[in-house]
């Protein structure tokens, strides 16, 4: 499904560059739901974002489906990310002027689906998440677990291959917290979806199937 080779990613804004990835190597198999922990600092979102295609490396390979992402002009793979990865971020960044529904048609309706076709889809995804109740409500009306399923629904519209998800429990609860990660588990094993957790909670990333650790820059 994905696999990076040999990463290195520094950092030379200030006079001193700075190392944070230095040669990370990594296979995940379709429907594998892998785990990457670590302090604060050690480069896991990083990782995250190179796998996504929202940051180059500055030396190695991210292979996607078989192709390196980094190979693709801008607009290639600004389409592989909105078609072919789902992102879920710790500070959900849903557009506050639109309603819960429309945050989730968002991307399919970038994706050039269809608008009755990407209503229905966002509206079986919202109650898979349990909110189909809360629609028509702004995110200034939402708690901080039901905004990030909303985060999570907006991620599925569009049926990815991979689903990337950044620390999507920092700002919750315990309880919200690990009903967001059981909904993702849940959701790797239905539909046979990849994926790839950051978070520097070990509890919970005993929920993946395989846990890898970032530390000084390594993957162990």
């Amino acid at each position: 499904m994905i696999e990076a080779k040999n990463i290195h990613k520094v950092y030379s804004d200030s006079k001193k560059p700075l190392s944070v990835l230095k040669g990370i190597s990594l296979k995940i198999e379709k429907g594998e739901f892998v785990a990457i922990v670590g302090p604060s600092g050690a480069g896991k979102s990083t990782l995250l974002h190179l796998l996504g295609g929202l940051d180059s490396p500055t030396s190695g390979e991210i292979i996607f489906q078989g192709e390196d992402i980094y190979k693709l002009n801008d607009e290639e793979l600004a389409r592989a990310r909105n078609i072919k990865i789902g992102f879920v971020f710790q500070f959900y960044h849903l557009l506050s002027e639109l309603t819960v529904l429309e945050n989730v048609l968002l991307p399919g309706l970038i994706g050039n689906q269809k608008a009755d076709e990407v209503k229905k889809s966002a509206m079986e995804l919202l109650e898979k998440v349990g909110l189909n109740q809360r629609i028509d409500h702004f995110p200034s009306q939402l708690s901080g677990g039901e905004k990030q399923r909303v985060a999570v629904a907006r991620s599925l519209i569009n049926n990815p291959n991979l689903l990337l998800c950044d620390e999507p429990t920092g700002n919750l609860d315990s309880s919200s917290g690990e009903g967001i990660i059981s909904l993702i588990k849940d959701i790797n094993i239905k539909n046979k979806m990849t994926v790839v957790l950051v978070t520097h909670n070990m509890e919970l990333a005993r929920l993946a199937g395989k846990v890898y650790y970032l530390k000084d820059g390594l993957l162990n």
